[in-house]
């Protein structure tokens, strides 16, 4: 058993921070490795009280909404021109475009922003795996109306399984099957009426993790017309496993 291996909930706010909450972004670590996961406004700031940004073993994206991938800008800046050294650059995994998606944010002259000095990019893809320190990475694409992918982090024999933003989707329940801990969004108060669905109602999020038999939810990205009380609350009808809520500080063992 890897008793290490732990998630700390740096905010999970949407579609802005909160006062006390930052935007989506997760901390994943096992021994010695870490791993960001979303880098959403205000969680390079709660990164810190964990782990320096020359002390990250990589970073990983799972689509490019500024609530899930904003503090990259400042994270560049800290990477090149302040008190961080790195050895070489942060491995970064996202969704392709993601390098000239930065470069385009952050040049203001007509010379490129060399963003591949603080991030070693790879762009993910429908089945992506890499093996990072302890940890294990796998990444699905998944139903957000853009690319996006959902993340199976495991570490010996247990296993993490984050949705990122999507809506409910085979592709989800596959790589979550069996998982010990599910953290999924649960974004929708109600489904949309006529629009295309990109996120999880609290009732989908515990049918989700049924349908994957999870061994527990952990419910995250809670929308601004529910209390993380109701999304858990109307979850558990359809889970009746363990459910937590991913509050902002919270640190959860995986197994």
């Amino acid at each position: 058993m890897t008793s290490d291996f732990r998630l700390t909930v740096l905010g999970c706010a949407t579609p802005y921070p909160s006062v006390d909450n930052p935007c989506s972004g997760y901390l994943v670590s096992s021994g010695d490795t870490r791993v960001w996961v979303d880098a959403g406004s205000g969680t390079l700031a709660q990164l810190q009280r964990h782990v320096r940004l020359d002390e990250l073993d990589a970073i990983w994206i799972s689509h490019l909404h500024a609530d899930h991938s904003a503090d990259l800008l400042t994270a560049y800046y800290g990477a090149i021109f302040a008190d961080v050294r790195l050895a070489s650059p942060i491995p970064l995994y996202g969704p392709a475009g993601i390098a000239d998606r930065l470069a385009h944010f952050l040049t203001n002259t007509s010379t490129r922003s060399p963003i591949e000095s603080a991030f070693d990019v790879h762009e993910l893809h429908d089945g992506h795996q890499v093996r990072v320190g302890a940890l294990t990475l796998s990444s699905r694409a998944v139903a957000h109306g853009i690319p996006a992918f959902a993340l199976r982090i495991e570490a010996a024999d247990r296993s993490l399984v984050y949705s990122g933003d999507t809506a409910p989707c085979a592709s989800l329940t596959r790589l979550a099957e069996g998982c010990d801990v599910l953290l999924c969004e649960a974004e929708s108060a109600q489904p949309p009426a006529e629009d295309e669905q990109v996120h999880h109602t609290p009732e989908d999020t515990g049918d989700t993790a049924s349908a994957a038999r999870a061994g527990r939810l952990i419910v995250t990205h809670v929308g601004r017309f529910l209390t993380p009380q109701q999304a858990v609350a109307r979850a558990s009808a359809r889970f009746d496993g363990p459910i937590d809520y991913a509050a902002p500080g919270a640190t959860f063992s995986i197994g």
